[in-house]
């Protein structure tokens, strides 16, 4: 007896569960006033990057390494060795490929067959009749979705108080534009849809015939077509389970789409049926990587083993020990982003008495902060945490007292606001436009130098008790591995940038102070250990502060390298020389900073053209802020002082002789790492991937919602980096190469560690980050193999950090 083939129905939960994973795929994406870089393969990292490959070539047909020929290029240069690329074969060799360098090299030289996505019905339904429906959906759903998520630009918004799926319902309800096209009743449809998102996504699985082998790719699929507006819903959920909670808006996206999907079957469901089964069989078939992105991922690979090698002959080469081993003149603690590198190299070659320390920019006070005269809180503190703080700025006696200020610093905040509203267009323009010529002009010409009030000193609200002071201060100060030989003067940078006519200035900001300016957490601590009572408190627990040493907050300028000293904050009337002599130190470095910096910018010239261009409102390229970024170093300063790693390394102190517990090892892998990674994957998705993962054309953007923007009248959301944050016009400004991290610890301490944080684990065993192991010189000793193994380096002299010495 023949028995016939029966589709197996997925089950209610099945389909639901297969809906989260998918939307846990999805990447989240942070507003224009707080963005922070995103890693796009967030949902990956237990998959290696071929099996990514094979998972969003088939959704999207979106690559995730470059071209072949740019592989090419480096081999003929020999930037990528033999002994890079057969080291790259034998790290890859569990996967699958097996092939000799020779082989491999010939492979680099042909162009593979291009990997284009599974179509959706909206594609198969295109085809047979002509109409471009995908493009049609998106741009209705970007219509409803500008709206839907708006932050404030709108003069109209749909309602939300019952969640997107009823809200769309209720404005597609009376879209007429769905039937012009050609699609009957659509909104008849629309009105008996049920009322839960949930209840039309399990009717849609049935009418569509979907198996629940192929559910998450097709649902991942159907999302990753929204662009941007499925990241922002990602958003709202990452935020909302920070906080304990949760949001169904992604799911409600998922519906809406399915909701077309399910409209175009009904119609055409004769034209496409036998179509749509081939796909359907497709979605279903298992995620293997094919021998394509093997050989990809193993190219990639051995481009990211040649970078190593780079830095391992920096840090490998002899340096003169300048360090003069008395009392340090200043001490000036900088954020680890790559940018503050160049800034602390040229300072500490000014005079051997300098000494500079690296820590993530929020410095270890994940803070609320309300502005002056403001009344909404910034989250000064890296995304992945909840704020454990709230800090404000003056506060209401200051508002009353100095009312013109309060008036000054809200007109500011307004004006911003008003120029991304819509009644701020054209008829404003048309309007107001003359009144503004001189303003237009010298901006044109970058002679813009106006400066904003400086805000007035920050202040913990409620206020800590001294027990919460004391500890405060000790947890920061250890996990600076900054305990003793202080200096009389300690500068506390934060950092941020100076631009114009930018709608994504905040991303270069501090993104550990989660797009924010820094200085009010630099600012903050500064108080606190000037505290004497804070001193007293931390004296007892082994930490002594002379009693001459002052702390006081700064502002660095990445666009312009230069340095704000908050001296208001404090009493400095006991360090007027100090700081004069500061003060000229850090011009000094700061010209030098832009000199090199300069060396990299499309026509610029020295640090004069540095400064223009921070004012200059047609400037798409005012700094590269983290391009290049390539490697993170956690170990003593000694280890990298004087050694020029060309603004590309990620540099946090740590001292591991001073870390009993590992606590502190434990929150730098947890937290400044995988920051890291989130940076270093934004950018090499931005680069490989700039049709899915990057922002476009800034020339084309126009702001959306206040939330992101889109390039011409409408469409998806871009989201990621703007094309002119990583290519110069002529070449790519950033190597597309995954992070590489180098770490003075015992393996054994790092191994405890990977074991307690899978998520951290997974980013190293699938090499989505690079993992090192650093002896007592600073010299690379041991590669991290995955699954806890380690391989040593050719290094037999080296002296390798060991449990028992601690």
């Amino acid at each position: 007896m023949i028995k016939s083939h029966v589709i197996e129905t997925p089950s209610e939960q099945k389909v639901l569960e297969a809906a989260d994973a998918a939307g846990r795929l999805i990447p989240p994406v942070w507003p224009l006033a707080s963005s922070v870089a995103v890693n796009p393969y967030l949902g990956h990292s237990d998959e290696t990057l071929a099996q990514a490959g094979a998972r969003l070539g088939r959704v999207a047909g979106i690559p995730v390494t470059m071209p072949r020929d740019w592989y090419q290029q480096k081999i003929s240069a020999n930037e990528i060795s033999d002994d890079d690329l057969a080291a790259a074969i034998k790290s890859s060799q569990p996967a699958g490929l097996l092939m000799d360098v020779t082989e491999l090299k010939a492979r680099a030289m042909l162009v593979p067959e291009r990997s284009d996505a599974l179509p959706t019905l909206a594609d198969l339904v295109g085809e047979r009749t002509g109409i471009d429906w995908a493009g049609f959906i998106a741009e209705r759903f970007g219509v409803w979705a500008s709206a839907w998520f708006d932050d404030g630009q709108a003069l109209w918004a749909p309602p939300r108080n019952k969640g997107a799926w009823k809200s769309w319902c209720a404005t597609a309800t009376h879209d007429l534009t769905p039937e012009i096209m050609g699609l009957d009743g659509f909104g008849g449809r629309v009105d008996s849809a049920p009322n839960a998102p949930e209840t039309f996504i399990l009717y849609a699985v049935d009418r569509l015939g979907l198996t629940p082998d192929m559910l998450e790719t097709y649902f991942h699929q159907l999302l990753l077509g929204l662009g941007g507006w499925s990241q922002y819903a990602r958003y709202k959920l990452w935020t909302a389970e920070l906080g304990g909670e949760t949001d169904r808006t992604l799911m409600d996206c998922l519906a809406i789409r399915l909701f077309w999907e399910v409209a175009l079957f009904d119609q055409f469901e004769a034209e496409v049926g036998n179509s749509w089964a081939k796909t359907k069989t497709a979605h279903a078939e298992p995620l293997m990587p094919s021998d394509q992105f093997l050989v990809d991922a193993t190219l990639q690979l051995a481009a990211e083993y040649a970078a190593q090698r780079g830095i391992e002959e920096t840090l490998s080469a002899p340096v003169s020990n300048t360090a003069s081993g008395d009392r340090p003149a200043l001490q000036a603690a900088f954020c680890i982003d790559v940018r503050s590198e160049v800034f602390r190299r040229s300072l500490e070659a000014i005079d051997p008495r300098i000494e500079t320390l690296g820590f993530a920019g929020f410095f270890g006070l994940a803070a609320s902060h309300r502005r002056f005269a403001s009344d909404v809180d910034e989250l000064k503190l890296p995304v992945l945490l909840n704020p454990a703080v709230h800090a404000v700025s003056g506060g209401a006696e200051l508002e009353e007292k100095d009312k013109s200020l309060r008036y000054a610093a809200r007109a500011v905040r307004a004006w911003g606001r008003f120029k991304l509203a819509a009644v701020s267009s054209f008829a404003f323009v048309e309007s107001a436009g003359p009144i503004y010529l001189a303003k237009l002009l010298s901006d044109a010409l970058g002679l813009t130098g106006r400066k904003r009030p400086s805000e007035p000193k920050p202040r913990f609200d409620p206020p800590l008790d001294l027990e919460a002071r004391a500890q405060a201060a000790e947890s920061i100060l250890r996990a600076m591995s900054f305990t003793e030989n202080f200096a009389r003067l300690v500068v506390l940078a934060g950092h941020g940038a100076t631009v114009v006519n930018n709608p994504h200035a905040s991303a270069l900001h501090c993104g550990a102070c989660g797009g924010y300016t820094g200085e009010v957490n630099a600012r903050l601590l500064a108080g606190l250990l000037n505290d004497p009572e804070v001193r007293s408190a931390v004296s007892q627990k082994g930490i002594e502060i002379p009693e001459d040493t002052l702390f006081v907050g700064a502002l660095h300028c990445t666009t312009t390298d230069k340095m704000t000293l908050y001296t208001d904050d404090q009493d400095c009337s006991n360090h007027v020389q100090d700081l004069k002599q500061v003060q000229t130190w850090l011009a000094q470095a700061g010209r030098a900073a832009g000199n090199e910096r300069a060396l990299r910018l499309p026509r610029a010239n020295d640090h004069r053209d540095i400064a223009r261009r921070s004012r200059n409102w047609s400037e798409v390229r005012p700094e590269w802020a983290l391009a290049g970024c390539k490697a993170f170093i956690a170990a003593p300063r000694s280890r990298t002082a004087g050694r020029d790693l060309k603004g590309r390394a990620f540099l946090h102190n740590y001292d591991w002789r001073q870390d009993s517990e590992f606590g502190v090892l434990e929150l730098i892998l947890t937290a400044p790492v995988v920051v890291a990674s989130w940076i270093s994957l934004q950018y090499y998705g931005s680069a490989v991937s700039p049709d899915a993962f990057g922002g476009g054309n800034k020339l084309l953007h126009n702001i959306t919602g206040g939330m992101g923007v889109v390039e011409g009248n409408g469409g998806v959301l871009r989201v990621g980096l703007p094309w002119q944050s990583v290519h110069d016009g002529e070449q790519l400004a950033h190597d597309p190469l995954r992070l590489s991290v180098y770490v003075e610890a015992p393996r054994e301490a790092i191994n405890d560690i990977l074991k307690r944080h899978d998520n951290v684990r997974d980013l190293f065993d699938n090499q989505w980050l690079h993992l090192f192991v650093l002896d007592d010189n600073g010299q690379m000793a041991w590669r991290y193999d995955g699954d806890l193994s380690w391989q040593k380096m050719a290094n037999p002299e080296a002296i390798v950090p060991q449990l028992e010495a601690i």
